[in-house]
């Protein structure tokens, strides 16, 4: 559990870079391989998302209160919008759990402006990267609560919609990284070439999130990723997404989603061969995800039943110290040879049988 900032609503870097390790796992590995000054961009960043995201994922608010704030929210964000921080804050505060209830993503809500005061001193390039992908991300959230406001929850309709979801969740995300990136002296043919596959790797990563958390997505969020039309095809209404008869139905459904994941792991692996390593990026920083998610992949097609249960699908905390030491000071030429053997079975034990 993350504590509160030394000074809440003032900067402080010291208490984001915690507030980050408690949200999440993945962009902590992340953060904690950059190098300066990419780990402090992309650190404040990423807690911007996660402000939006904790709120439109908030089943106890109804969806018109989730779509006002969240638009009110990316006001906030906007400086070109006369709205404070401190505004959305205080709209929110009715629906914050009590202090001794918040988990680290409600606390994150709940400091949201310490989050924007220490954006607003990163260099005022930075803050133009990061905003417009943010705010991209915001509007898409808050469209998508109202799209479903009568679900109670969201649920995808078909492919198409999946990808439009996964797009603003995550596709932004790349795009805010290629943003950072392409500060600078870039070629323009590199640039495009990271701006074409930019939200394929971002798509990658979320699609993987939504072939392996469906109990989780439906129980906690009342949300339901997988697409109506291929539920369907199965025999699933998406209401009975995670009932016990329809688990066989289900689980078809969520290997089908898990191999239109791997349609984008090319794209995404060219989008890692071609980022500069500059301004602190490093390889490990995104390899390592990549790779993770790779191996998530795997798991996910060896017992795509365990997504539709209270079960962990997941690569072991042994793989993932493993990818990690691979990873580390390691150059990208290794990503094909890593994804090819991560594909078949996990890192740590190919390493045992190796030596």
């Amino acid at each position: 559990m993350i504590g509160d900032p030394r000074s809440p609503g003032t900067p402080d870097l010291e208490w984001c870079f915690e507030a980050v390790q408690g949200v999440s796992r993945t962009f902590a590995l992340t953060v904690d391989v950059l190098d300066e000054p990419m780990e402090t961009h992309i650190c404040l960043g990423y807690l911007l998302c996660r402000v939006a995201d904790t709120v439109e994922d908030a089943g106890h608010i109804p969806p018109d209160e989730q779509a006002e704030l969240l638009r009110l929210y990316g006001r906030a964000v906007d400086p070109d919008e006369p709205t404070e921080m401190a505004a959305f804050r205080e709209a929110v505060d009715e629906w914050l759990p009590a202090p001794a209830e918040r988990n680290d993503d409600w606390s994150v809500v709940a400091h949201s402006p310490t989050v924007a005061a220490t954006f607003e001193e990163l260099p005022p390039d930075v803050r133009k990267a990061i905003v417009p992908p943010v705010l991209e991300l915001v509007d898409g959230m808050a469209m998508f609560v109202e799209r479903h406001a009568d679900n109670g929850g969201l649920r995808i309709s078909d492919r198409a919609e999946l990808e439009e979801y996964c797009y603003y969740a995550a596709g932004t995300v790349g795009n805010l990284i290629t943003n950072l990136l392409t500060r600078g002296d870039l070629a323009e043919e590199r640039a495009a070439r990271l701006y074409d596959t930019a939200e394929e790797f971002g798509l990658l990563l979320q699609l993987v999130n939504v072939s392996k958390d469906v109990y989780d997505d439906y129980t906690e969020e009342n949300n339901v990723y997988l697409p109506a039309e291929w539920l369907e095809d199965e025999g699933v209404p998406q209401e009975g997404v995670i009932e016990p008869e329809n688990r066989e139905g289900t689980a078809a459904v969520v290997e089908r989603t898990a191999e239109y994941a791997r349609s984008f792991l090319d794209d995404a692996q060219t989008y890692l061969e071609t980022m500069p390593l500059s301004h602190g990026n490093t390889v490990a920083a995104w390899g390592v995800p990549y790779l993770l998610a790779v191996g998530t992949l795997r798991e996910v097609g060896s017992r795509p039943e365990d997504a539709v249960c209270d079960a962990d699908v997941k690569v072991s905390r042994q793989e993932v110290f493993a990818v990690i030491s691979e990873m580390t000071g390691d150059s990208r030429e290794s990503l094909s040879h890593l994804r090819e053997i991560i594909s078949r079975q996990p890192y740590h034990r190919a390493i045992s049988t190796a030596d």
